[in-house]
């Protein structure tokens, strides 16, 4: 049985700009915590696209494979998680607000690793594993309004 996170942020620019920013996989690395991604086909983009984020530091860490299997731009992009470490799915959805503004969605369904000692740790993970992901998203919001300001200067 997969655990689900989903997480938002507010972003002071249009859904365009927000769609821009969370598509730059090579940019993913300035704002999402001990992430690089890069794309292996297709850019990263439409469905079949494939990226790789490698989550750690220096050289401890992961490689997190991931197939494109939704893409609906300025809207969504689902993936699927192909590695031995992290399986299940994910998603971003970009949101219209008032005003211009958007929001951005984070949505995480993952069958955790290690079993039952997984499952139990879970509890415990969760709250620390979220606070990083909603830091890196606040991260992102302001990382796209930057660059929204700076394309309009």
């Amino acid at each position: 049985m997969p655990v689900v996170l989903e997480l938002t942020v507010d972003v002071d620019a249009p859904v365009a700009a927000t769609w821009a920013g969370a598509v730059d996989w090579a940019g993913q690395g300035e704002w999402m915590l001990g992430t690089t991604v890069r794309p292996v086909t297709q850019g990263g983009q439409g469905v079949g696209g494939r990226i790789e984020a490698f989550t750690g530091i220096g050289r401890a860490g992961f490689v997190d494979p991931m197939t494109v299997t939704r893409w609906e731009p300025p809207r969504r992009c689902h993936v699927v998680h192909t590695g031995r470490l992290v399986r299940g799915t994910g998603a971003f959805e970009v949101e219209p607000r008032d005003g211009g503004r958007s929001r951005f969605v984070w949505r995480e369904e993952l069958d955790l690793p290690l079993g039952v000692l997984g499952r139990l740790g879970w509890p415990l993970v969760r709250p620390l594993f979220a606070a990083g992901v909603q830091l890196s998203l606040r991260r992102f919001a302001r990382w796209v309004e930057r660059r929204e300001v700076a394309a309009a200067a």
